[in-house]
């Protein structure tokens, strides 16, 4: 059988037809029910000529042989039925994301050529703005969340799966069928990244296990998902990566989905609830931004969570101190912190504990991954002076749609191996074990010295009156640019920069230390918790605009 997303979802519910997959809010749905409303919704976009268009082989790696489903959907089940429903028509879902405004929806929809468009009410009017200037558009799917009525030509979703046959669909699935992530755009124009299902099931969707082995066969998944006892609960938006990679990872082996009843922000006390309610063994989250609340809220409620086993946590840092207060609320608990992105996959992971200790930023350089020198010129062994670029070859994808300038780029070919390299700059210690300085392109150059900003912002988040922080540049006439803090305090506190400066110190290099501070009422983050460096910029240097 083929290793595809859809062939896999089908082989699992036909063996635990009866096990939940998905939770959200009243609905508990089925393994079975699950395999029946996707073949509904393939069924569908077939009727409507949505699928499969040209075979691999006789494409660039930029171009794509496939129709493309925007996804326009706040979490719930509908959005991973999405996914599934989209791949077992042979087409392509894509991530839209709901924040948009419509110049930026404009641009992602047409830059993803989207022929149909699966989306809530409560977005309706956005949809109704913008349809007129994306001309491949031709399907509009709407879910009902709200009295919203129905935009002009848009069919209900549960009518039109109630109409369409839940055969299998008579298609034939592929392991070169393409799974497509749009970067989230937060310091750029956001790019699709094509994956072949086969690539993105071994670099994130469950394929690899945790001791390195490969599932090669679709008959290993359903062997490893019949005994399967887990339930995740992934907290970010579906509509980025990691969300919908944890409920993927999860349906692929046979687990339960549960969603938080609070689709539009991280609820802490909503997800505390549900942890408790629902049995939740893992929780996925975004760094501080998702650690920091429910922290707070653990410490207030008092409440013991015995079923929650791990805390996963990728996408931005999560610092030592909020590790250590949730391990000393939760003490049988796990913080892995789990290192890559979209060009990626998962690259490396490392796990605190009451035992093993808690740090932040480790990690092991695992198989099929590297560090290359700054010309691309050459592997660096342990023990290199300077940074070099983390790169991952192997189960990588094959370009961004539509960019062959940006294809090359990213994907190096270095000494005979081809290598995905997103960005990330890290050193490669005498230990072996990766040291994690953060994102080329939200580095600040100050005189000459580049400045991480994450650990600028790690730094003054040890400062006990600090509840979140983004550090961005401001053009200097003496530094060329200078470090610049946006900082959101605890309730109840003043402002006092000397005294934050202080806890920095002891922490970074003094040249690292911010030229000034913002102080605002909340820092604003996309949904899935990471930093919006833009927003950051044009607070602090409204003068400039940012890149």
């Amino acid at each position: 059988m083929t290793m595809n997303l859809g062939t896999i979802n089908d082989a699992v519910a036909n063996a635990v037809p009866l096990r939940e997959a998905i939770v959200f809010r009243d609905r508990r749905i089925t393994y079975y029910e699950l395999q029946q409303r996707t073949r509904r919704l393939a069924n569908y976009l077939l009727q409507q000529d949505i699928g499969f268009n040209r075979p691999r082989q006789e494409l660039q790696p930029w171009e794509s042989g496939q129709d493309h489903v925007g996804l326009y959907l706040y979490n719930g089940n509908e959005y991973l039925e999405g996914m599934l429903g989209t791949f077992k028509a042979r087409a392509a879902a894509f991530n839209v994301n709901y924040r948009y405004v419509d110049e930026e929806l404009i641009y992602l929809l047409n830059d993803a050529n989207a022929k149909a468009l699966v989306f809530h009410s409560s977005l309706a009017d956005r949809v109704q703005a913008i349809r007129t200037e994306v001309p491949t558009l031709s399907v509009f799917l709407q879910v009902q969340d709200s009295d919203d009525g129905l935009i002009e030509g848009a069919v209900d979703y549960e009518k039109a799966l109630a109409v369409s046959p839940d055969q299998e669909p008579d298609v034939e699935l592929s392991a070169d069928d393409l799974y497509i992530l749009y970067t989230g755009g937060t310091t750029g124009m956001p790019k699709g990244v094509l994956w072949r299902q086969d690539d993105i099931l071994i670099a994130a969707l469950g394929a690899r296990r945790t001791n390195g082995s490969v599932l090669t066969s679709v008959d290993e998944f359903v062997q490893r998902a019949i005994p399967m006892d887990r339930r995740s609960l992934p907290a970010p938006p579906f509509m980025h990566g990691a969300g919908h990679w944890n409920a993927l990872q999860m349906l692929n082996s046979g687990g339960t989905v549960v969603i938080q009843d609070n689709v539009r922000k991280f609820d802490a006390e909503d997800v505390i609830d549900i942890i408790e309610r629902e049995n939740v063994s893992n929780l996925l989250i975004v760094g501080d931004a998702f650690g920091r609340p429910l922290a707070d809220q653990l410490a207030r409620a008092h409440r013991e969570l015995p079923t929650l086993r791990n805390i996963i946590t990728g996408g931005a840092i999560m610092t030592a101190k909020v590790k250590e207060e949730l391990i000393s609320l939760l003490p049988n608990l796990n913080i892995i912190d789990s290192a890559g992105s979209s060009e990626t996959g998962g690259q490396a992971s490392h796990v605190s504990s009451a035992k093993t200790g808690v740090s932040t930023g480790q990690f092991t350089l695992t198989e099929h991954n590297a560090v290359l020198s700054e010309d691309l010129s050459t592997e660096l062994e342990p023990g290199h002076e300077g940074l070099g670029w983390w790169a991952r070859s192997g189960n990588i994808p094959l370009g961004y749609l539509g960019d062959e300038e940006k294809t090359k780029r990213t994907f190096a070919t270095v000494n005979g191996t081809r290598y995905s390299i997103p960005g990330d700059k890290v050193r490669l210690l005498a230990d072996g074990s990766l040291e994690l300085h953060g994102r080329d392109s939200v580095t600040i150059n100050s005189g000459g010295e580049k400045i991480f900003a994450e650990e600028v912002e790690q730094a003054i988040k040890h400062h006990p009156n600090v509840f979140d922080a983004v550090v961005t540049a401001r053009t200097s006439e003496r530094w060329g640019n200078e470090v610049v803090a946006i900082v959101q305090l605890r309730d109840g506190v003043e402002p006092d920069s000397s005294d934050i400066l202080k806890t920095c110190e002891e922490h970074i290099a003094r040249y690292k230390l911010p030229k000034d501070f913002v102080y605002v009422d909340e820092v604003f983050r996309s949904p899935s918790g990471k930093a919006d460096y833009k927003w950051a910029k044009r607070l602090a240097d409204p003068g400039t605009e940012p890149q």
